[in-house]
């Protein structure tokens, strides 16, 4: 599965054998060169938690997000607080 990339929840639970789900707890500071979707805060939505190679850190992929290079649909941590973790068979 590639690091970055915007994906659809099924395009994710294909090879993923997990699945999270996130509240978007800070919606502010939307960078101005920012293209594409952003979350809205109080929302929950279907994830995929990447490890960044670049960044150091664990980003938050929105599943069905779409959004421009180079993040696409990846998010700081500090964004969202994982609500579930669904284990699929």
């Amino acid at each position: 599965m590639p690091e970055v990339a915007n994906l659809s929840l099924s395009e994710a639970t294909r090879t993923e054998p997990v699945l999270h789900y996130a509240y978007c707890i800070d919606a502010s500071n939307r960078p101005a060169n920012h293209i594409g979707d952003w979350p809205e805060e109080g929302k929950i939505y279907p994830v995929r938690l990447v490890p960044s190679k670049v960044e150091g850190l664990e980003l938050v992929h929105v599943l069905g997000f779409e959004g421009n290079a180079p993040y696409f649909n990846a998010f700081s941590p500090h964004r969202f607080e994982i609500a579930a973790e669904v284990y699929l068979n």
